[in-house]
């Protein structure tokens, strides 16, 4: 037989443990390291702490709205898929909206991609809303525009776009906004493993504290 841990217990303990060993987690406010933590172990990368970026107290605002019953609004199955809905403290609504019926038009209507077509369907339910985005850089700035435009202010924003055109300039343009709590990964880093993982992070903020 190959030799290889096998008790998941286990398994976990070591991977925490080697986290904390290889990630400058002591270089992050006290809020975001559960969710930095999270988002290494669902990467591998420990290096990512560097490039994480977020607003005081951005994490401390995330539990706050996910208690207090907050929906969940995501860019792609993916990330919806990724949300333990099993641990989230207010048995919060998770929406994803890339496939109603009316998203493909939109997205000929307003000449963009499905992904920021989708964002159009937020509109009732942003309000203090916890965003993740995990996928596409369009849905990140169509966001930032309906803000800019008025729309309703999310309690937090979870940034990861992920890919070679717009992901990091996304992000940026996230950074720069201002007026709504961040959470970030700066460059072309990011995808629906992450987001969910950072959405999780907030649902359980206390689960890695050990």
């Amino acid at each position: 037989m190959i030799d290889y841990v096998r008790d998941a217990a286990e398994i976990y303990r070591r991977s925490i443990a080697a986290i904390r060993r290889e990630a400058d987690l002591d270089s992050l406010p006290a809020d975001l390291q559960p969710l930095a933590l999270r988002l290494v172990h669902a990467c591998g990368m420990p290096e990512i702490v560097a490039d994480l970026m977020a607003s005081p107290y951005a994490a401390s605002r995330g539990v706050a709205a996910l208690l207090a019953g907050a929906p969940i609004l995501t860019d792609v199955e993916m990330v919806a898929h990724g949300i333990d809905r099993a641990r989230l403290p207010s048995g919060n609504a998770v929406i994803c909206t890339l496939n109603d019926d009316t998203t493909r038009e939109a997205a000929r209507r307003l000449g963009t991609t499905r992904s920021a077509a989708a964002i159009e369907g937020w509109r009732d339910t942003i309000d203090s809303a916890v965003v993740a985005i995990g996928n596409a850089p369009t849905a990140l700035f169509h966001l930032l525009e309906r803000l800019e435009q008025g729309w309703p202010s999310p309690a937090v924003i979870l940034g990861f776009s992920v890919g070679f055109v717009g992901a990091a300039e996304s992000k940026e343009a996230l950074a720069a906004q201002g007026a709504v709590p961040y959470i970030a990964l700066k460059g072309r880093r990011g995808g629906s493993a992450m987001a969910a993982a950072a959405v999780n992070a907030l649902a359980q903020p206390d689960a890695l504290a050990q």
